[in-house]
């Protein structure tokens, strides 16, 4: 039977109750932006003991479906004053989902200054003080629960970063590998941080396992989904061999590759950080070109970065995190950014929000534009040291903006702009302005339909069309945030008709249910009108569905566009 477990960090005490009726039929993002709406204040503070922190697997999550062990997180943002809902990969969704635990919600805070870890079991969850990790990396926090617990228990942790609960903190989850995947963006893990939590563990031993109503018809589904994502060209071939990073020179060519602080369009040294260089790069080296972030992806998009002397650096290394170090930053080089992501992942810090963030600090002088070592001394000598500079770039791109009095800062609703120039690629810019958790590309991700010519085709640099592309595939993204699935399923689901078809089939047999595709898109509609709702009472209007002053007033090269969306437009995503 699926369990809420709940924990009271204010009573040190905790809780085991079935489901409630009203969250049964949900999943990942669909469940923890319903919890959150039910239970948190809108207008509370986001590091207060009124905000909750919610972790839920998805609906598919735990079963021989590829690709769905996608883990999400949701709270109060005290990045954005929004709902949050950030997914991530890694071990624990899954073992979230065979020990029947629908969610688990956190809420309160310790009277005391007093940290705690959790220990997540068939039996329960347990409180218990912690000391002797307390300041210590992400790594040193795995090294040490698999010298205690063994390598099968589950971690989520948080860096020094959440501890000292800066708004760009994140929660990262160990992998298959013993390696981290993060719940990044929204500065989840300073929530976490304020709930006095360092790391969670979960112990999968004597899990019940996920039960399927129609094991056959299952089967069925999933052999037709796994084929569809196999016979993709993006999901079957283009990530598997250069993973994410092949978008470098994608957007370069297509103009649409924001360079120093969005600026320009293309970047100079773009094949020097590509995908296909990557991958060259780690072949040469002895690395992985290919790697799974959670056990069942057939996709393989990560890799294994290694140095010089084959010795590793770092995994799931992303487009949008050498975007940002790189074209952004203007920095060339490979092994900086590589560098630059291993020190993220220690500390606990989202890549994309520390990429704009550089880009800013560049824009104020604190180091030169094209200075890779000059970067990782800020993230390794200052953020990761909570030194007084550290904590002002903690704390995201748009607190630096404000504490050097700058204009030139790409966030919306306090949150960095990623890696896709919204004057060259209108529809992700639709998504940008209006998506529910401030500026994130993963929303709604109309690049694939702009650019790749995925599920169609929308002139990316024209006004037609684009919001209502951003508009579908938020409701779809929303939907696919509740399964549990990798988003990157999207593709071949835009593509291949049957692939649609068979999640709604899969969770059907998974269930014993009868939906239709009709009902996923209403899913999809209710979760974000839930979200929608939630933001307008703590405060958000239309008026911060808008982009920052200098993509109006500054054609980018070498389209020469601008952002040219009226605000009556703009609002017009809402009409549904």
């Amino acid at each position: 039977m699926d369990k809420i477990y709940r924990v009271n960090m204010t009573t040190l005490t905790t809780s085991v109750d079935a489901c409630p009726a009203a969250w049964a039929g949900l999943g990942g993002r669909g469940l923890t932006s319903a919890i959150v709406a039910a239970e948190v204040p809108p207008a509370c503070h986001p590091l207060g003991p009124n905000n909750k922190l919610v972790f839920a697997p998805g609906l598919l999550t735990g079963t021989p479906a590829a690709n769905s062990g996608r883990l999400s997180a949701g709270a109060k943002s005290p990045l954005t004053g929004t709902i949050k809902e950030s997914n991530a990969g890694g071990s624990a969704a899954q073992m979230f989902a065979r020990l029947g635990i629908k969610a688990l919600i956190i809420e309160g805070q310790p009277k005391d200054d007093a940290w705690y870890k959790l220990a997540l079991s068939k039996d329960g969850v347990k409180i218990e003080k912690e000391t002797a990790l307390i300041g210590k990396g992400n790594f040193a926090v795995v090294e040490a629960v698999q010298a205690q617990k063994g390598k099968k228990v589950g971690v989520m942790t948080i860096g020094p970063a959440g501890e000292w609960r800066m708004k760009a903190a994140n929660i990262s989850v160990m992998d298959p590998d013993g390696k981290l995947r993060s719940h990044g963006r929204g500065g989840l893990g300073a929530v976490m941080g304020s709930k006095k939590i360092k790391y969670i563990t979960v112990d999968p031993e004597g899990a019940p396992g996920v039960t399927l109503a129609d094991p056959e018809k299952f089967k069925t589904a999933a052999r037709t989904f796994a084929k569809a994502l196999l016979d993709h060209p993006v999901s079957g071939e283009g990530l598997p061999t250069y993973g994410t990073n092949i978008l470098i020179n994608v957007l370069n060519e297509a103009g649409g590759l924001p360079t120093k602080n969005f600026r320009y369009g293309q970047f100079e040294g773009h094949d020097k950080i590509s995908g296909e260089t990557m991958h060259d790069i780690i072949t040469e080296r002895g690395g992985k070109t290919k790697h799974g972030c959670h056990a069942g992806c057939i996709i393989q998009c990560s890799q294994e970065y290694v140095d010089k002397s084959g010795v590793y650096v770092t995994s799931g290394f992303e487009y949008e995190t050498i975007w940002g170090f790189g074209a952004n930053c203007c920095i060339d080089n490979l092994d900086h950014i590589a560098e630059a992501d291993h020190l993220m992942d220690d500390i606990g810090i989202d890549s994309i929000e520390s990429a704009v963030i550089m880009g800013v600090a560049m824009e104020a002088g604190i180091v030169p534009w094209g200075d890779g070592p000059g970067v990782n001394r800020l993230l390794r000598e200052e953020i990761g040291k909570g030194t007084p500079l550290g904590r002002i770039l903690g704390n995201g791109a748009a607190e630096v903006g404000v504490a050097y009095g700058l204009t030139r800062v790409p966030v919306v609703k306090g949150q960095g702009i990623p890696a896709y120039d919204p004057r060259s690629v209108k529809g992700i810019g639709i998504t940008y302005a209006t998506s529910t958790m401030g500026a994130d590309h993963t929303a709604g991700y109309s690049v694939a339909t702009n650019i790749l010519k995925v599920g169609g085709d929308v002139d990316p640099l024209k006004k037609e069309g684009q919001v209502e592309l951003s508009r579908n595939l938020q409701i779809a993204t929303a939907a696919v945030d509740s399964t549990g699935l990798c988003l990157f399923v999207a593709f071949p689901v835009l593509d291949i008709p049957e692939a649609l078809t068979a999640i709604v089939e899969m969770i059907n047999a998974r269930f014993g249910l009868k939906l239709t595709g009709d009902d996923v898109t209403a899913l999809g509609v209710s979760i974000l009108k839930t979200e929608h709702a939630f933001n307008q009472a703590a405060g958000f209007t239309n008026a911060h569905d808008r982009l920052p002053e200098f993509f109006v007033s500054e054609p980018v090269p070498p389209h020469n566009a601008v952002w040219d969306f009226t605000d009556a437009e703009i609002d017009e995503f809402w009409n549904f």
